[in-house]
């Protein structure tokens, strides 16, 4: 697991779902996540990560590590 989707596990955003379903949209987070600190990066994208989270919320956190 990458440090992108860490950060996702983090604020409660399925990587997975995210991942499969907005593959473009990921992609362009995942490269803007790796170039800046990941603060500045909430900072951002706040409004699109609530967004994102609504639509993709990572419901138990514990088993998902567990799978990977």
């Amino acid at each position: 697991m990458n440090e992108f989707e860490h950060y996702l596990i983090k604020k409660k955003i399925d990587p997975i779902k995210f991942k499969r379903d907005e593959g473009p949209l990921y992609l362009i987070f995942e490269n803007t996540y790796l170039e800046i600190h990941p603060k500045s990066f909430t900072a951002q994208k706040l409004f699109l990560l609530n967004k994102i989270r609504r639509k993709y919320l990572l419901t138990d956190d514990l088993n998902f590590e567990k799978n990977q």
